[in-house]
C-alpha cells in the first residue's frame, strides 16, 4: 500500500466506527438508568469482567471507575473459575462486557451471581444471549459493522462498549459530587510534574521581596510585614546577605511597649532556613512542614532573590 492508500484506509476505519457510535443513542435508556442506579447504591465494589477484547475494555472501565470515585476491580473470567470468585462479595455488583453475550468463559461468574444474589449487569450487542437474559439489567447496543474488512476483529464493537462504560463512570462521578480535589487525591502521580517544579519558576522576587536592613527600626519593620503579606521579613546586612528573619512568632516573643524602638537585628531569628532556586516544590513543602514555617526565602550566594509562601506551593499541588 502506498501513502495515499494507507491514509484512505485509516479514514475508512474512522468513518465506520463513527457510524457505529451514532447508533448508541438508543442504548441510553431505562436499562442505562437502572445500571447506573444499581452501581450508585452498591455498598461494596463494582466487579468488572470480560474476556478477550471485551476483557481489555472491562479492565479499562474498572480503572476509570476507581479513579473517579466508584471503587472497582477487574476479575478475569478464567481466574474467577480458579478461585478468584472468592474476591466477589454479596455487597458487590458485577458489570460484564461481552459483544456476543455468549462467551462460555463468563458462565461461572453468571452462575455465582445468581447463586448468591449478587446484582449482575451487562453490556453486549445480543439481547438474546445468555448474558443479557441472566442479567438483572442489560444494556444492548446495535450490533455494528466492524472496521475490520473481514467484519471479524472487534473494532467498532469495542469502541461502543468503551463509550458506554465511560458514560456510566462519568454519570456516577457527577452523582457522587466528585470534585477536582478528589481526583487529585486519587491521582498523586498526576501531580508529579507539579511537585518537580523549581522554586525559581514560582517565587516572588524583586519588589515583592519583604527585606529590611539589620539596623532598621521595628516601627518600619512592622509596617513592611503588613504591606508584603508574607507574615515575615528578611533581614540583610551591609553586604546584602540574608542573616535572619522576623516572623509573627518573633514579634510575639519580643512584644512590649518598647518594641518599636528596637532594631531588626535584635528581634530577628538568626540562621533561618533557606532554599536555592533549584529546590523543587516537593522539597520545599517538606522543609516547611518539618520546620513548621509558612514562608521560605530563596537565596543565591547568601543573597535573597525570592520568597515563597506555603499557600503558593499548596495551590500548585492541588
Amino acid at each position: 500500500m502506498n501513502k495515499t492508500q494507507i491514509i484512505k484506509e485509516a479514514k475508512k476505519v474512522l468513518k465506520i466506527e463513527i457510524e457505529s457510535i451514532k447508533t448508541l443513542n438508543s442504548s441510553f435508556n431505562d436499562s442505562f438508568y437502572n445500571i447506573v442506579n444499581t452501581m450508585f447504591n452498591t455498598t461494596g465494589l463494582i466487579v468488572v469482567t470480560g474476556i478477550g477484547k471485551s476483557g481489555h475494555i472491562a479492565n479499562k472501565i474498572s480503572a476509570t471507575l476507581s479513579s473517579t470515585g466508584t471503587p472497582s476491580h477487574f476479575v478475569h473470567p478464567s481466574e474467577a473459575s480458579h478461585g478468584d470468585l472468592g474476591s466477589i462479595t454479596e455487597n458487590d455488583c458485577i458489570l460484564a462486557f461481552s459483544n456476543s453475550g455468549q462467551s462460555n468463559e463468563l458462565n461461572d461468574i453468571i452462575n455465582y451471581a445468581k447463586r448468591f444474589g449478587i446484582p449482575l449487569l451487562s453490556i453486549s450487542s445480543n439481547k438474546n444471549g445468555l448474558l443479557s437474559k441472566k442479567s438483572n439489567y442489560s444494556i444492548v447496543f446495535k450490533k455494528p459493522t466492524e472496521a475490520c474488512p473481514l467484519n471479524l476483529a472487534p473494532t467498532s464493537s469495542t469502541t461502543m462498549s468503551l463509550i458506554i462504560g465511560d458514560a456510566i463512570a462519568i454519570t456516577l462521578l457527577k452523582m457522587r459530587g466528585f470534585k477536582k480535589t478528589n481526583f487529585s487525591n486519587l491521582h498523586p502521580g498526576g501531580n508529579l510534574g507539579k511537585d518537580l517544579v523549581k522554586l525559581s519558576e514560582i517565587m516572588h522576587d524583586k519588589s515583592e521581596l519583604p527585606l529590611v536592613n539589620e539596623n532598621e527600626l521595628m516601627s518600619k519593620v512592622l509596617i513592611l510585614i503588613t504591606e508584603k503579606s508574607f507574615g515575615c521579613v528578611g533581614v540583610i546586612n551591609k553586604k546584602g546577605n540574608l542573616i535572619g528573619v522576623i516572623t509573627d512568632g518573633d514579634l510575639r516573643r519580643n512584644m512590649n511597649s518598647d518594641i518599636v524602638n528596637k532594631k531588626a537585628k535584635s528581634v530577628m531569628t538568626h540562621n533561618p532556613y533557606l532554599a536555592s532556586q533549584d529546590t523543587i516544590v516537593a522539597e520545599a513543602l517538606n522543609i516547611m512542614n518539618t520546620k513548621k514555617i509558612t514562608s521560605l526565602f530563596i537565596c543565591k550566594n547568601k543573597k535573597p532573590i525570592g520568597i515563597v509562601h506555603i499557600h503558593d506551593l499548596l495551590r500548585l499541588s492541588t
